[in-house]
């Protein structure tokens, strides 16, 4: 059986729920039985201000919760994106939030999606799930865990005061999982 590491770099504005989506895919790897390391990064505003994490799920012993050549980036706006893009390591994954981010990478040794998160979001009438469209594109280019997975890990990484968004947030997972891209 071949041992895979996941290292996902997940950024953007605080209050755009990088660390919540960093959180989710650290509980659903702790819920599918992996080794994980979830470790958030924010500027001195949280909201407004830049946030970022980075999730390990493996398959092995994490030895430390510092990525420095992610496999997967998650960027939530412009600047996210300008600051990590050229450490994700060649042959990994770009996800983009292209109602956000008007550009796309020059690198050709990378899998680039963009995706109109916020847009999507929006017309959900969820315009604060933009994080957990991203996610579900995510897992469907990855393959990283079952919905089934999903489930229980948004089952205990939702606050118990946000529990009445849990239908909402697999909604918005769902929806981005499903959004077919098209270039």
């Amino acid at each position: 059986m071949m041992r895979t590491t996941h290292e996902i770099v997940m950024a953007g504005f605080g209050g755009q729920g990088v660390l919540f989506a960093g959180r989710l895919l650290a509980y659903c790897g702790m819920m599918a039985g992996k080794e994980v390391a979830w470790c958030p990064s924010y500027g001195p505003e949280m909201r407004g201000g830049t946030a970022n994490c980075s999730t390990i799920i493996s398959d092995e012993s994490v030895g430390s919760p510092i990525i420095l050549s992610p496999s997967a980036l998650i960027a939530m706006n412009k600047p996210s994106f300008e600051k990590f893009e050229k450490s994700v390591q060649p042959g990994g994954l770009m996800l983009i939030d292209s109602s956000l981010i008007d550009t796309i990478t020059k690198r050709t040794d990378v899998t680039f999606v963009a995706i109109p998160a916020t847009q999507i979001a929006n017309d959900m009438n969820a315009p604060s799930l933009a994080n957990m469209v991203l996610v579900g594109q995510l897992l469907k280019q990855t393959g990283l865990f079952t919905m089934d997975e999903i489930h229980k890990g948004l089952s205990k990484a939702i606050s118990t005061r946000k529990k009445d968004l849990y239908d909402m947030n697999v909604q918005a997972i769902e929806t981005g999982y499903n959004y077919s891209i098209s270039n």
